[in-house]
């Protein structure tokens, strides 16, 4: 039996709909509220009706092949009816949880022939990072994991010499490749090199007569705009024109080059680099601050040049927005905003947990809560959007709604509460939880309990897909995704659990005659646990078994 889908139930419902109509078209909506869930599941809006039938009069026909709808995926259907608001469709809600509250879908498997290379430019800076840094390295971070997620090959570029990393990197549980960047690398930026006296438009390529005639270490220049212009190129910035090519970008470049081939190597389906069909070979994508935007457009030029294979055509760049920083004293490095961050964290914990907070076993969980807030501070906002960090006032706390450490707050109750039951089935106060199969989940009437299902263990498999999407963009070099949709959800779900959990008492007294509900509401409890521990997992935080 299929786990039930958001998207093939629309795709049902709506082909029940438009098939009298003999046109495609998304005519229903997922209701997510709690007001409109008391009525309600899925909705025809009256609008879309009116649109699609003559004078918005459905068919009875239509309406009862809406109510037996079947299929793979598709949740179980109890009722469809014509009301002012549209047409309302209801879920047979105990069997959809008996569907959904059995184990979480396994990782996917490998995708054949789908293989992302990352490209973080803000690797090869500066050796002291800036919290404007850390934006597209936490971004590309939690993107490798989403796509690791659903099965596809991630490379992340550059490879961070092992004792040269930055410390912040490691304390942000960035995991980022180390070591060095190989030994045939000299071969590849000679080859590079060798490929600048053979660049065949003069216009693209020009070399002087002498040493004289170029700066100090720079080996060629390079007229990227008219090149622009030879290839139709679009997207990119009008003010590009001459580029003087260093060494420095030689090396770059033949690190790109590497990983590329190397990716290919692990990747048994893809073809050699110089046989690549276009669609069918490794994705690059620059992730990258819009500071460094215009230089890496630069080098995403050159490689075309030097280079001129599918690979390098199959270049993208997704651009992050300013992080701006207010109340400075001075430039803050990223290392400073981390120990800024876990201070105030460390005496928001004091503030709220007294003592126990200043015990040595709260260092993991300081240290844990602190990457929490980072990464959430960093990652809830759209990455084309600005993101403000007030340092002085600080919204970093245990109680704010909005932050990481709400989150693991949540997260810690959840392990506290099975940790409590646990405990009571030991000394005998519960029986142990009975399989799935024998659970009556028609106790589940409280609305904070479909809300749950509903909303988050439904659609949890397709939010981490479509966090995962990297959609090339219509025209142009830069793409969006959607990388804020794992914080915003956890942040969600955070709130509608707490709010469940602060009215319902879920370990009642120990009398027989409730247990069914108790135990239906442990195996609802543990599926949103287990929710929790997979969106965790793409941000690298560990689940907190106290705070």
């Amino acid at each position: 039996e299929d786990r039930p889908a958001v998207a093939a139930t629309l795709r049902a419902l709506n082909g029940a709909l438009n098939g009298p109509l003999g046109r495609p078209g998304g005519l229903w909506v997922k209701e997510s509220g709690a007001r409109n869930l008391r009525h309600r599941d899925f909705l025809a809006p009256r609008a879309a009706l009116n649109a699609a039938f003559p004078g918005g009069q459905v068919p009875p026909g239509v309406v009862s092949a809406v109510s037996s709808l079947r299929g793979p995926a598709v949740l179980p259907l109890r009722s469809c009816q014509d009301t002012p608001a549209g047409l309302a469709v209801q879920v047979r809600r105990p069997e959809a949880f008996r569907r959904l509250l059995g184990p979480l879908p396994g990782p996917a498997g490998p995708r054949e022939g789908r293989v992302v290379l990352l490209h973080c430019p803000a690797l090869r800076g500066p050796a002291a990072l800036r919290p404007r840094h850390l934006r597209p390295v936490l971004l590309a971070d939690h993107l490798a994991q989403l796509l690791r997620a659903q099965g596809v090959c991630v490379r992340l570029v550059p490879s961070l010499a092992g004792e040269g990393s930055p410390e912040v990197l490691r304390q942000l549980r960035i995991d980022w490749p180390c070591g060095s960047a190989g030994s045939s690398l000299p071969e590849a930026v000679s080859a590079l090199k060798a490929a600048l006296g053979r660049a065949g438009c003069a216009s693209a390529c020009e070399q002087g007569p002498g040493p004289a005639a170029l700066p100090g270490g720079v080996l060629c220049k390079v007229h990227l705009k008219s090149f622009v212009e030879q290839q139709g190129l679009v997207g990119y910035d009008p003010n590009l024109d001459v580029l003087l090519v260093t060494e420095g970008m030689l090396r770059s470049l033949a690190e790109l080059q590497q990983a590329v081939l190397q990716c290919l190597v692990s990747d048994p389906v893809a073809l050699p680099v110089s046989h690549f069909p276009h669609g069918s070979c490794c994705s690059i994508v620059h992730v990258v601050s819009c500071e460094e935007e215009f230089q890496q457009q630069q080098l995403d030029l050159l490689w075309r040049i030097l280079d001129p294979g599918a690979h390098t055509a199959l270049q993208k760049h997704l651009v992050c927005g300013p992080v701006k920083v207010t109340n400075p004293s001075s430039p803050i490095g990223a290392d400073q905003y981390f120990q800024l961050r876990k201070r105030q964290m460390y005496e928001a914990s004091v503030m709220k947990y007294g003592e126990l907070a200043q015990d040595e076993a709260w260092t993991e969980v300081i240290d844990t809560l602190t990457v929490a807030a980072i990464r959430f501070e960093m990652l809830s906002t759209a990455h084309r959007s600005q993101i403000t960090l007030d340092l002085e006032n600080s919204s970093i706390s245990t109680k704010g709604t909005k932050s990481g450490a709400f989150v693991m707050y949540n997260c810690a109750r959840l392990a506290t509460l099975f940790d409590t039951f646990q405990r009571a089935v030991e000394r005998g106060t519960y029986p142990p939880l009975p399989p799935v199969s024998e659970l009556n989940f028609s106790c589940l009437r409280e609305e904070g309990e479909w809300l749950l299902l509903f909303n988050y263990l439904l659609p949890f498999s397709e939010v981490l897909q479509q966090a995962a999407e990297l959609p090339a963009p219509s025209k142009g070099i830069r793409i969006t995704a959607n990388t804020e949709t794992v914080c915003k959800f956890l942040i969600q779900l955070s709130m509608d659990f707490s709010s469940y959990y602060n009215r319902v008492h879920v370990l009642g007294e120990p009398f027989p005659h409730l247990f069914d509900q108790m135990f239906a509401r442990l195996q609802l409890l543990g599926a949103v646990r287990d929710v929790f521990h997979s969106a965790l997992a793409t941000l690298h935080l560990p689940p907190l078994s106290q705070i």
